[in-house]
């Protein structure tokens, strides 16, 4: 007798509009669902497992690629400014692309090479962009170099890789997950002046000793910190004495923040890239172009400031004066562009 097996209908989502990642399953299928995309986008939203790039024609305008050059994708993520530079080359030259993630690097080279683009155009490589110099003196140097310092969507949207406080998930923070400690790792260990510090450091929260007095006490206490939605409960019971009216929105503001702040601890962001910096101009050709697009105001400092120093140096021939900041029209597409600026360097010929 032959058995058929059953078929299994899709879960049925609560209300009338998918709230959880695993539910948005049109938004994760976009080659099958094009217009559930468009519609999300037209709203100032991202879909689930995308990510928009940012700033992309300001970055093609100032990186003037031409045919036959060699180039550099610091930071590949959704691979979005990598298929603009791609159509760029024409069908000539070479791309490389570097992410820690080894699990959105591969989905990305597969999307990339079912566009047309294999690896006789694009390699695709996991590595921190702080080994750049690995990497140039492997295939380079490059014509040019961008560096896009933003978590890509498809890690923050994911429960399962804990980067948001909306979504209930491990309290994990990696970019690589294969490597080094978990956000709630960090916390059973860190003291309050510590904790203190490091959300006055990487995310200026201005209820820092707040936030690290509760979170050093429940850890203390035995009470679990190791989900997304127990340290944002910590954090609300913190803030707890601020007025009515005020909490909610300083809650959400101090949430944003110290899981900014952890995940740069989690992942020696600044770290990585001061290294990277300093590596650049060994890694940039004769007249080559970098762009960084940066989300912070400590990221963007550290790149003034090296562009600056270089720039004096005569290593850079010219450095942008000013940052370079998204449009108001593709701020109101995506509401995560709002924060980005874009700074530029030409290395000096020799």
């Amino acid at each position: 007798m032959e058995y058929q097996t059953q078929h299994k209908r899709r879960p049925r989502y609560k209300g009338t509009h998918p709230r959880n990642y695993s539910e948005k399953y049109k938004e994760l299928q976009p080659e099958k669902y094009k217009d559930t995309i468009e519609h999300v986008i037209s709203k100032g939203g991202t879909p689930a497992g995308m990510h928009i790039s940012i700033c992309v024609k300001e970055i093609m305008d100032f990186l003037r690629i031409r045919p036959g050059q060699k180039g550099l994708d610091a930071t590949l993520g959704y691979g979005g400014h990598t298929e603009a530079m791609l159509a760029c080359l024409e069908g000539r030259g070479h791309i490389y692309g570097l992410d820690v993630d080894p699990i959105e690097s591969e989905k990305t080279r597969k999307r990339l090479e079912g566009l047309g683009y294999g690896p006789e155009i694009l390699t695709v490589k996991q590595m921190n962009f702080a080994h750049i110099d690995a990497i140039a003196g492997e295939a380079g140097p490059f014509d040019f170099i961008l560096a896009d310092l933003g978590v890509s969507s498809m890690q923050i949207d994911n429960p399962k890789r804990g980067f948001s406080y909306k979504y209930d998930g491990p309290l994990d923070l990696r970019l690589n997950p294969e490597k080094g400690i978990t956000a709630a790792q960090r916390l059973k260990s860190i003291s309050k002046e510590e904790l203190e510090g490091m959300l006055a450091e990487n995310a200026d929260e201005p209820y820092g000793a707040e936030i690290a007095r509760a979170v050093v006490t429940a850890v203390k206490q035995g009470k679990p910190v190791d989900t997304t939605m127990s340290l944002r409960r910590i954090i609300e019971e913190a803030l707890s004495f601020l007025p009515a009216q005020e909490q909610k929105e300083a809650v959400k503001k101090s949430c944003a923040r110290t899981f900014q702040a952890l995940r740069i601890d989690v992942n020696r962001e600044f770290e990585v890239l001061y290294e990277f910096l300093e590596k650049l101009p060994g890694a940039l050709a004769p007249g080559g172009r970098a762009a960084i697009l940066t989300f912070h105001s400590g990221e963007d400092r550290l790149v003034k400031q090296s562009f600056k120093e270089y720039k004096k140096a005569g290593v850079y021939e010219d450095v942008s004066k000013d940052v370079i900041r998204p449009g108001a029209e593709e701020c109101s597409r995506n509401l995560r562009a709002k924060s980005a600026k874009l700074r530029w360097a030409i290395r000096a010929q020799e």
